[in-house]
């Protein structure tokens, strides 16, 4: 398994090479009509990591696409949310990764035909090198470091104890990753609470908060922050969504605080005597990886054309990340114990599935994004509050890394701008990204099957006997408790 995930790596290291040396093969005109278009779209701001820079050079106007184009995108999506519930023989089908990538390939080739039809050959290119490889070695690097620390240990499973490990969760998750976060914290806080009977509640909070809204703060915390990264928004913009960070998981840690006490008031006194004799002191393993985190940090806000000029005439040194990146991964394997990744059950099957899954989703989203770009001012989406509620309710039953995207070229068209940078300089286009950017990482929490790390924790959590919700009843959860917390953030910033 491990060998084929580093062959996967190597395999991408490879396009990226064949990428890079067709860009620096490409005709003195067309590198003389990429730096034009960069310097009179992007000023003095530059994009943050130059990979924004080189679709002007790819991404040459083909002729308009017909709205039937978007089926493939609508199917994949559907895909994901419906054949796991269907039947049993849909979801035993569906659990195989290698079907994952044969329905990909099958719908991504339906779009990659229909766009070469219609002359959007430039398009695939920049999508596929310039965004759907770094978007994968990031998490790959993310869950694959994360994976080798092993959080040991016992505490006292109290109302107080598991509040301050949601806390902690919260806020790593926009530094490790929601997916880094969820997997190192969720089996301890289960071996935490393992002698209690009252244990649904908490793996529900946990979604919310460190499966989702606490990956808010950084391009690192979840995957659309990461793909408004690559297309120019800046590394430290996030931080200014920290208002409405802060307001909803303070929400919900305060009901999570007064529901978790009533909770642990129905536990028997056995089970609480037994908890209290049980204690085991808290204890890190795999700290090097530590150092391997802070380099994924440290590579993705600095390898970039704000602090390496020459990216911005030499758009192929922004691989350079990539590169670090995937070494930081190779690092992680020599330097780590493999006994760690077994006892924290690693698997490379849920990278294996992002991977497969958005080969397809990459490819059959372009038509959507591009009939957005060209007639998004037709759809009447034009307040904050619209956009924070209609990219959240996709993000909710769809995913919300392509959702984000979609809406992104949404707001770009309605307020006729080209690129990221142009909506950054504008108060209303701003205030669209905002609104943009907390529905589609916030409300990925309304389902389990709105952002990857949600039924990753549900399987974890089943894995250790904890009768999980059904996807209705966690929706139930999720309307009782998300919902008006949500109805509240409106009220205050997008409105």
């Amino acid at each position: 398994m491990r060998n084929k995930f580093f062959t996967t790596l190597l395999f991408l290291s490879l396009v990226l090479n064949v990428s890079v040396w067709a860009e620096t093969g490409a005709s003195p005109q067309t590198n003389t009509l990429a730096q034009s278009e960069t310097d009179a779209g992007h000023g003095e701001h530059g994009t943050g990591n130059g990979h924004q820079e080189t679709a002007s050079a790819h991404g040459e106007a083909g002729d308009d696409l017909p709205l039937w184009s978007v089926i493939p995108f609508v199917l994949i999506l559907l895909s994901i949310a419906l054949l796991p519930l269907i039947s049993h023989t849909t979801e035993h089908w569906w659990e195989n990764n290698n079907n994952k990538l044969l329905l990909s390939l099958a719908l991504g080739g339906v779009s990659f035909g229909i766009l070469m039809a219609h002359s959007w050959g430039g398009k695939i290119f920049h999508t596929m090198v310039f965004d759907y490889i770094p978007f994968i070695i990031l998490l790959a690097a993310l869950f694959y470091i994360s994976g080798g620390i092993v959080l040991k240990g016992d505490i006292e499973a109290t109302p107080v104890n598991n509040t301050i490990f949601l806390v902690v969760g919260t806020f790593l998750a926009s530094f490790i990753g929601t997916t880094g976060a969820s997997m190192l914290l969720i089996r301890p806080l289960l071996k935490t609470n393992s002698e209690r009977k009252h244990v649904v509640h908490t793996v529900i909070f946990f979604i919310f908060l460190v499966s989702n809204i606490g990956g808010s703060l950084t391009p690192l915390g979840d995957p659309p922050l990461f793909l408004g990264y690559l297309q120019g928004v800046p590394f430290v913009w996030t931080f200014k969504l920290f208002p409405q960070m802060i307001i909803a998981s303070g929400i919900l840690l305060v009901i999570y605080f007064i529901w978790d006490t009533i909770m642990h008031g129905k536990e028997t006194k056995k089970d609480i005597r037994y908890d209290h004799s049980h204690r085991q002191p808290l204890g890190l393993e795999g700290q090097v990886n530590l150092l391997w985190l802070l380099g994924v940090i440290l590579s993705v806000a600095f390898l970039n054309q704000n602090y390496i000029p020459a990216i911005e005439k030499y758009p192929f040194l922004a691989f350079i990340r990539e590169a670090v990146l995937i070494g930081l991964i190779a690092l992680s394997k020599v330097t780590s114990d493999p006994k760690l990744r077994e006892k924290n059950k690693f698997t490379l099957g849920p990278i294996q599935e992002v991977a497969y899954l958005f080969i397809g989703i990459f490819l059959t989203m372009i038509p959507a994004l591009l009939l957005l770009e060209h007639h998004g001012k037709e759809l009447g989406i034009t307040e904050r509050w619209q956009f924070f509620w209609v990219t959240g309710g996709f993000s909710g039953v769809l995913d919300n890394a392509p959702t984000y995207l979609t809406f992104l070229s949404l707001a770009k068209g309605l307020l006729g701008f080209s690129n990221v940078t142009q909506i950054l300089a504008d108060p209303v286009g701003e205030e669209l990204l905002k609104a943009i950017s907390v529905g589609a990482v916030f409300m990925g929490a309304l389902t389990y099957i709105g952002n990857a790390p949600n039924f990753m924790v549900k399987s974890v959590a089943e894995e250790n006997k904890i009768k999980m919700p059904s996807f209705g009843g966690y929706v139930l959860y999720s309307f009782l408790l998300l919902v008006p917390t949500f109805l509240l953030l409106t009220w205050i910033f997008f409105i």
